[in-house]
């Protein structure tokens, strides 16, 4: 696979709307592959392909964080569609979903891996890579270990659940939005979900074929 275009003009993006996400999950989570989760900074714009999702289907779904019923916890995921939903996992990383279904009707989509686009050296430095050089951010080895899992790209885009849960993502004034460049997905493969254990065979996992920055198993 070829490396990433480093330096993509941001400028011609439209922010996706709430009625995007007024789905299932599972339509949902397939049609957000390849559209662009950006973050805006005081010192710069952080922007990635979105890869990699699964798509969590609310009280039908044991592995979903609102099937057990609505709780202060999760209670974004209750509310509007378009939404974002942080989590924090293992001590150690956060997760950034996106709600989805009309309000009151929950689910939600996790993103689980990025392609870095834009914002490269910011996105290393919150991860603590170093990348020595212009030569460096070319090889793909460097550049997965920036935003190929849930908790790295959360890290990479300074996710956090105090500071972005509920947080609008269908606004194009918020810092932390889901935008279309009009890139397209020719290929998707889906398979179960990964690192769960209730409902774990269930084929909620989608990603796009042959994409090099696809976290876990690739089939």
């Amino acid at each position: 696979m070829p490396a990433p275009a480093l330096t993509p003009s941001l400028a011609r993006t439209n922010t996706l709307k709430a009625d995007f996400f007024n789905r299932d999950p599972r339509r949902v989570a397939r049609a957000l592959l390849g559209k662009l989760l950006i973050r805006k900074t005081p010192v710069g714009i952080l922007a990635g392909r979105i890869v990699e999702t699964e798509a969590y289907l609310g009280k039908d779904d044991a592995a979903a964080h609102s099937a057990a019923g609505q709780t202060p916890r999760n209670s974004v995921l209750f509310g509007p569609p378009g939404y974002a939903y942080v989590y924090f996992i293992y001590g150690a990383h956060y997760c950034l979903n996106v709600s989805c279904l009309p309000e009151g009707d929950a689910g939600g989509v996790l993103f689980r891996a990025l392609e870095p686009i834009a914002g490269i050296d910011q996105m290393a430095d919150a991860r603590g890579i170093e990348l020595p050089s212009a030569h460096e951010l070319l090889k793909i080895s460097s550049l997965k270990k920036i935003t190929s899992g849930p908790g790295r790209m959360a890290e990479a885009l300074g996710v956090t659940r105090e500071k972005d849960n509920g947080k609008c993502l269908v606004s194009p004034k918020s810092d932390l939005r889901i935008a279309d460049d009009g890139y397209r997905v020719r290929h998707i493969t889906v398979t179960p979900r990964i690192g769960i254990v209730k409902s774990a065979a269930h084929p909620l996992r989608y990603f796009i074929t042959g994409n090099a920055f696809v976290s876990g198993k690739k089939l």
